[in-house]
């Protein structure tokens, strides 16, 4: 079965300009089929903050309102996609930045109301395999914004560690996929305050053990979330590591 390795990136990493050169260097030099999956949500709150308005969240989880909704779709969608896009460009990678509308790539419905109202959140309902298969099979790169629409119109915001463990779920059917989620820490720490405090190795019952005890949190709880759906769900490997470590094999290696 043919590889393929699935790259998200986020936090400070896609902001400044050094940081996501390196990345862009590391993701040339990764072998086969490949796809790069990017956040972007801490430059999203420094512009919303700019024009005024509110970012509130929850678990790591953003609620997006209507405002917030055009904030991110110009972010995502536009300033970081296009900037990965051209990088990639720039080093002979055929690269084609996507939302989830593009080519009904990821189609998602709205997030219902329950205990909390997460706005215009999207919950991803299914993935289009062959449009992406298409794109890798001609030798394109796929680059992937946290983006969905619900295909009546309506885009949504979705959770960028979602978007790479629902395309890797949904490769894992036609290849043998890594899934690497990479920030600017070195894996998943014991202590957030130390970088050498890396957990090599982590299943899902010490997984919820530090949940529980406050060791794991914030916007780690749904890289894990995804991490462990995706490994559920076919996926050959997932790892947390260090942005600069993607051709490495250092970080946390999450199992079943």
């Amino acid at each position: 079965m043919e590889r393929i390795t699935i790259i998200k990136v986020g936090g400070k990493i896609v902001e400044e300009q050094e940081t996501l050169q390196q990345l862009l260097m590391d993701f040339f030099n990764v072998v086969g089929a490949k796809i790069l999956v990017h956040g972007g949500g801490r430059l999203a709150t420094k512009i919303a903050e700019q024009l005024g308005i509110e970012s509130r969240m929850v678990e790591g989880r953003r609620l997006t309102d209507e405002n917030m909704l055009r904030v991110v779709t110009m972010v995502y969608a536009g300033l970081i996609n296009k900037k990965i896009v051209a990088g990639l460009q720039a080093l002979g990678i055929n690269a084609v930045g996507l939302t989830g509308a593009d080519m009904n790539v990821m189609r998602s419905a709205k997030r219902p109301f329950q205990t909390i109202d997460y706005g215009f959140a999207g919950d991803v309902k299914d993935v289009n395999t062959e449009a992406l298969y298409l794109l890798l099979q001609n030798g394109y790169v796929p680059v992937l914004s946290p983006l969905t629409h619900d295909k009546k119109g309506l885009l949504l915001n979705t959770n960028a560690d979602t978007i790479a463990a629902e395309t890797a779920k949904a490769l894992a059917k036609i290849f043998d996929v890594t899934l690497i989620y990479c920030f600017e820490k070195n894996g998943v720490l014991m202590n957030e305050n130390d970088d050498m405090s890396v957990i090599p190795l982590l299943n899902h019952d010490l997984y919820l053990k530090y949940k529980q005890e406050g060791i794991i949190q914030g916007g780690m709880i749904p890289k894990l979330d995804n991490a462990f759906q995706a490994i559920a769900a076919g996926v050959k490997q997932v790892i947390i590591t260090k942005a600069s470590a993607i051709n490495k094999s250092e970080g946390t290696i999450v199992f079943n």
